[in-house]
């Protein structure tokens, strides 16, 4: 069809239609007017307002030129000498009167010459005599007088295209086109007067072409229409047309001017331009009607009633005219429609296409008369709901054998009338509404829809979320796109069960339904919306999906969408499209304008599954070494002795508000193990205690509180003695009730130094066999000096001056709540005995468990106090 095109447009002055140049890359830049390119083998001069051939630019590896629309005059020898590779010349819109004979003499591979709408006054047989291989010749609209052509041009054996003639040309001659006799071509058109003299009958009978196209005025000659048509006989065509037939006046004549059209055999006839009125038409339908043309088109006719036409009943009407294809474009005047006030004409038509009409109304008895139209196509004409749609009209079996209604383009905004008009055409299968204002939801309730519609086409509209409900559910195909739908309602989509493709681009949609069910579906577009997420699960319930063009979208580049990603291009179930170019990365801020293909997000960043198991090892490892470090520093040991201190603390806060007196104040607290009482008792509180100016030391033997907590009794003796002697020996780190002595030691000298805390090494010890628990001891052992006892007696003397050194001057001590206490070489004071001895020698002998809870001493009273017959209860160390 592309020479349809060809020589149609060549006959628009102003309007000619030449071959594109193809892609322009590889351009290079060449110092002159005209812009080299495509590899030297193209130049670009259009347009320059050049006055000669700029012919020192041109590498002679041109093959294509472009000179149109300068200001040229003339064609030398020598412009394109040098161009032996030339094959496209286009010359056309300029002011080129004279062609040397030898112009084209080195351009014999010339294919396509352009020399359309200049100032030519004669045709330049000799220039052209050295092309051929000329396939294209435009040379209309020149200045010449008559069409006329050389002999020479018998020898262009392979041209196919052929336009030529002008405005001064006043009539066509038997013998012009005599040397195409042996040519077919598949373009001629020509070009005469407005005011056409002449046409001798048989001057267009030699040509054989395919496409036929005639530019010229017969309003002083209407008579030449009959011998053209007749030149025109017993041949095929596949397009004829008549360029403004009548351009000045409407034809009022009677004679039937069209009488010729029924012995031409053609696929097409246009009528472009030219005045029409009702008689005219008329005359060429009756001719159609037997006629072995099956295609009409009248564009941009100027159509008028007659006055004198008189409607003489049902003989008046066109009733027979059976067309495969009727075009009614650009008719400023509605009427032509129904010109003999009948819509009979269209009775027989299959394809209808009335555009840029703008009827306000479609009577009801059109709708019965267009029984046989199959596709209706009434796009851009501006129709409004209450135009097409009319209550009053009864459609029940109109429309019978209509399967492709068209409406885009139109001011349409109800979907309920749509549906109702359409509901009882029982053939319909594609419904085009598209470019309207339909999409209200007020406008878009109760529809029902012929069931047969497969095809529903509605992009650029302004839809409603709500108004999909509204949609015919059987389709298989659906157009939404760029219907500003913000969302999508999934109601609709459940019941289209049918549906197969559905183009959803250019909306303003923010996010994709999870899971979205369509068990159909084979083909969506999602391109240019505002979703940024995008995940495989959403398409998981598509499962005939296989094409899907979501690109063009503000992605965020995260996991989910690499897993898309890769479940779509490496399974390849999905094809993408349109990837990789229209996918980019929109957030984070850092992968902004990021190809998606090169976003490569780590393993372990997007495998939820490994991110489970590192966290569960990880976690699982540090409660193992926290549960390790816990057995390696007895952190249930210490946690216990705490709550001890914690809870001892709480009690005596309780006394102390119950208005209980206060406490002793000690020299000295001396903790030590049972099995070093002895040496306490008969070394270290002798020659503490007998002083002249004695210390003040307290013991648990005798200065504990009965009946008290132990905790209790450790605690506040400690913080109320102002040192802390500890009889260090492999008994003392055995026994349960030092260690919390010393471990309270701590708790009291924390935050300070470890000054008030006395080590006095009975026996030696190893540091490094001391238990994990002992740190501090151990610190304290390797840090801070300590004492040690001499075995030698004679060295004892110097170990106590020490330890006074240490202690400091005995001071008077603030007398607090009164103990009971005993000492073992006071007369009828209190001695102690009992289970609590056997116990502490019990716990040397058999070292026993840290847990064992302290058996409870008994104190003997002397004569007095045995008197009272009571125990009081004690707790052993």
């Amino acid at each position: 069809m592309i020479w349809k095109w060809i020589y149609l447009t060549a006959l628009l002055p102003g309007a000619l239609t030449s071959p594109t140049p193809s892609s322009r890359p590889n351009t290079t830049a060449v110092e002159g007017p005209c812009r080299i390119y495509n590899s030297g083998r193209s130049a670009d001069c259009l347009g320059r307002q050049l006055e000669s051939v700029p012919w020192t630019q041109f590498p002679s590896t041109l093959e294509e030129i472009d000179l149109s629309s300068n200001k040229l005059q003339a064609v030398l020898a020598d412009d394109f000498l040098r161009l032996p590779r030339l094959r496209i010349l286009l010359l056309k819109f300029n002011n080129i009167s004279q062609i040397d004979s030898e112009a084209f003499r080195n351009n014999k591979l010339l294919e396509h010459l352009d020399i359309f709408n200049n100032s030519l006054q004669e045709i330049p047989a000799t220039a052209l005599t050295p092309l051929l291989n000329l396939k294209q010749l435009m040379m209309s609209n020149n200045l010449y007088e008559h069409a006329t052509l050389d002999e020479s041009f018998s020898k262009f054996v392979h041209l196919k295209v052929l336009s030529m003639g002008g405005p001064l040309v006043r009539g066509l001659k038997k013998g012009d086109f005599q040397p195409l006799k042996n040519i077919r071509l598949n373009g001629f058109a020509i070009k005469c007067s407005s005011n056409l003299s002449y046409y001798e009958p048989g001057s267009l009978e030699v040509i054989q072409t395919m496409q036929m196209g005639f530019d010229m005025a017969i309003d002083q000659r209407p008579d030449a229409l009959h011998h053209m048509l007749r030149d025109l006989a017993n041949k095929t065509f596949s397009v004829i047309q008549f360029r403004n037939l009548f351009e000045f006046m409407y034809y009022m004549g009677k004679e039937e001017i069209f009488r010729g059209l029924r012995y031409v055999t053609a696929q097409q006839l246009i009528f472009h331009r030219g005045k029409f009125n009702e008689n005219l038409l008329r005359m060429a339908l009756m001719n159609l009607q037997v006629a072995s043309i099956r295609n009409l088109r009248l564009q941009y006719i100027d159509f008028a009633r007659s006055p004198t036409f008189i409607d003489s009943g049902g003989d008046s009407s066109i009733t027979d005219l059976a067309l495969d294809r009727l075009d009614l474009w650009y008719i400023s005047n509605p009427d032509v429609l129904r010109f003999d006030w009948r819509f009979t004409w269209f009775n027989k038509i299959k394809h209808l296409s009335i555009q840029y009409v703008n009827f306000n109304s479609v009577p009801c008895d059109a709708w019965a008369e267009m029984a046989d139209v199959e596709i209706l196509d009434v796009s851009n004409n501006g129709l409004q709901d209450d135009y097409l749609f009319n209550q009053r009209c009864q459609y029940k079996g109109a429309m019978p054998n209509l399967h492709t209604f068209r409406l885009s383009t139109n001011d349409l905004t109800s979907l309920k009338d749509l549906s109702s008009l359409t509901r009882e055409f029982q053939q319909l299968q594609e419904l085009d509404v598209s470019d309207n204002k339909l999409g209200a939801a007020e406008k878009s309730r109760d529809c029902v829809w012929q069931k047969s519609i497969t095809r529903f086409i509605a992009h650029h509209n302004q839809f409603e979320s709500e108004s999909l409900r509204c949609l015919p559910t059987t389709v298989q195909y659906l157009d939404l796109s760029h219907c500003d739908l913000d969302q999508l309602d999934m109601t609709y989509f459940e019941k289209a069960k049918n549906l197969k493709e559905l183009l959803l681009s250019g909306n303003k949609i923010k996010f994709i339904p999870f899971k979205w069910e369509s068990p159909s579906l084979q083909s969506l577009a999602l391109d240019g919306n505002s979703f940024g997420v995008i995940s495989k699960a959403s398409f998981e319930n598509m499962p005939r999906l296989s094409r899907l063009r979501a690109g063009n979208n503000p992605f965020h580049c995260t996991c989910e969408l690499h897993a898309f990603v890769e479940y779509t291009t490496l399974k390849g179930k999905v094809n993408l499209t349109d990837w990789p170019e229209n996918y980019k990365c929109y957030h984070p801020e850092a992968f902004l304008n990021t190809v998606v293909s090169k976003y490569l997000p780590g393993k372990v960043a997007c495998d939820i599954r490994l991110v489970i198991i590192i966290c569960v090892a990880t976690t699982a490892l540090v409660i193992f070494i926290l549960m390790l470090m816990c057995y390696m520093f007895d952190l249930p040991w210490y946690t216990k002795a705490t709550f001890q201190i914690i809870r001892a603390k709480y009690r005596a806060h309780k006394e102390k508000a119950a208005g209980e007196p206060g406490s002793f104040t000690y020299h000295a607290f001396i903790s030590y193990s049972h099995s070093d009482a002895d040496w306490v008792r008969d070394q270290l509180l002798p020659c503490l205690e007998s002083n002249k100016n004695p210390y003040r030391l307290c013991i648990h033997e005798r200065d504990f509180m009965p009946g008290r907590w132990i905790i209790d009794n450790i605690i506040d003796n400690i913080e109320s003695s102002r040192k802390v002697i500890f009889v260090l020996s492999r008994h003392f780190v055995n026994s349960e009730w030092c260690n919390y002595e010393l471990y309270f030691a701590q708790q009291r000298a924390m935050g300070k130094t470890f000054n008030d805390v006395i080590l006095v090494v009975k026996e030696p010890i190893d540091p490094s066999s001391l238990p994990s628990k002992y740190c501090k001891l151990k610190k304290m052992l390797s840090t801070k000096t300590y004492l040690e006892w001499p075995q030698q007696v004679s060295q004892q003397a110097f170990f106590w001056a020490q330890l006074k050194s240490v202690l400091g001057k005995p001071t008077m001590t603030r007398e607090g709540r009164h103990s009971v206490r005993s000492t073992a070489s006071s007369v009828g004071g209190l001695s102690v005995i009992g289970s609590e001895m056997e116990e502490r020698k019990a716990e040397a002998q058999l070292n026993v468990d840290k847990d064992a809870e302290p058996k409870s001493e008994i104190y003997k009273m002397n004569n007095h106090e045995l008197s009272n017959q009571r125990h009081i209860p004690a707790v052993a160390f």
